[in-house]
């Protein structure tokens, strides 16, 4: 569970430096490996204050289920540290799935800061899907760098419940005539988003889980009992 009062907040607790390294490394190394960063995200989230957060009345999330856990991945890298680790640690995991991209984006607000850091790390071009077109201007579905046919695309999220959002930037990407080759998030609380990258055979590697963060999964039974 979150600590509140700051105890065990990374920014806080004299491990920017073991942070700075493995960001470091990242971005010497060719091929990083995801198991550099995932550790220490996890610890991340579960002490960063008010990151993960433990209720005891179940509360709606973005899928429609309901849970007494609470992820706030937006929180979790709202530190410029932070946010370069989870950038790195996303494009690791394209490194090591062999995947090649030119672009990386994701559906807002949620994919906004991990499109910007997965795009700096890597040093590809971004985009951002928008929830709806703006209705005014050139009334794009996509932001940022333009899409075209055959366009080699990684999706990111911050937090995947049932796949909605996640599933709605990729499919819009496609429409656009974009090819996605590669889709993360920072956690994956269930397992709906696997199944359904899958099928398309396109490859999807959160990098971290419900089981990694020891909470139920979303859909499981418990939450089924909890509602």
């Amino acid at each position: 569970m979150a600590r509140l009062d700051g105890s065990g907040d990374p920014r806080l607790d004299g491990s920017d430096n073991q942070r700075k390294d493995v960001t470091l490394s990242s971005r010497n190394s060719e091929r990083p490996q995801v198991d550099q960063f995932r550790s220490h995200l996890r610890e991340l989230i579960l002490n960063h204050p008010g990151v993960l957060i433990h209720l005891e009345t179940p509360v709606q999330l973005a899928g429609g289920d309901f849970s007494r856990d609470f992820v706030d991945g937006k929180l979790a890298v709202d530190d410029p540290e932070n946010l370069s680790l989870a950038g790195s640690a996303m494009f690791a995991a394209a490194a090591e799935a062999n995947v090649e991209f030119e672009a990386v984006g994701g559906l807002v607000v949620g994919a906004a800061p991990f499109t910007f850091a997965v795009s700096q790390v890597a040093r590809k071009k971004w985009f951002l899907v928008r929830k709806e077109p703006k209705g005014r201007g050139t009334n794009l579905w996509i932001e940022g760098t333009r899409i075209y046919p055959g366009m080699k695309v990684m999706i990111v999220d911050d937090v995947v419940t049932r796949g909605g959002s996640i599933k709605k930037a990729c499919e819009l990407v496609e429409e656009a005539g974009a090819k996605v080759v590669f889709a993360t998030t920072l956690v994956d609380r269930g397992d709906f988003a696997a199944s359904y990258f899958d099928e398309r055979r396109i490859p999807y590697h959160p990098i971290l889980t419900y089981k990694d963060l020891n909470i139920d999964p979303v859909g499981g039974f418990q939450h089924a009992q909890a509602v």
